[in-house]
């Protein structure tokens, strides 16, 4: 069963412009993996975090350094949840998170599903 589903965009010369304005935003936002990153996948992963909030209904328990964005060997992406990120997506019943990104044309696009526990076993959770 769905839990909740969230999307975001993020305008990535903008975002691009943010990091610059503000260096400690990238030790913030972003699991230490993340940070070497270019700009359009952290723009990515940015909307990813931004959906996932949104896909659990708000960020309480939620810490962006908990969400690290990674790559299964065939690339599809997923979440590698620690800390009281993951123990607050265990406490609402989700056993499944479901992520894909994009990123053309200056824009970076995030969609998550998240699916209750009850369907088995846990897909996409790290």
């Amino acid at each position: 069963m769905i839990i909740g589903i969230g999307v975001d965009l993020v305008d990535i010369p903008r975002f691009e412009r943010s990091l610059a304005r503000t260096p400690r935003l990238l030790e913030r936002l972003f699991a230490p993996s993340e940070r070497q990153l270019k700009p359009h996948s952290l723009a990515a992963r940015y909307a990813a975090k931004e959906a996932l909030i949104k896909a659990l209904g708000g960020s309480d328990g939620v810490h962006w350094t908990d969400i690290e964005v990674a790559s299964e060997s065939s690339g599809r992406p997923v979440f590698a949840l620690t800390g009281e990120t993951a123990a607050t997506v265990a406490a609402r019943g989700i056993g499944a998170l479901h992520l894909s990104l994009s990123h053309d044309a200056g824009l970076a696009t995030a969609y998550v599903i998240a699916e209750s526990a009850d369907r088995g076993r846990a897909e996409g959770c790290a």
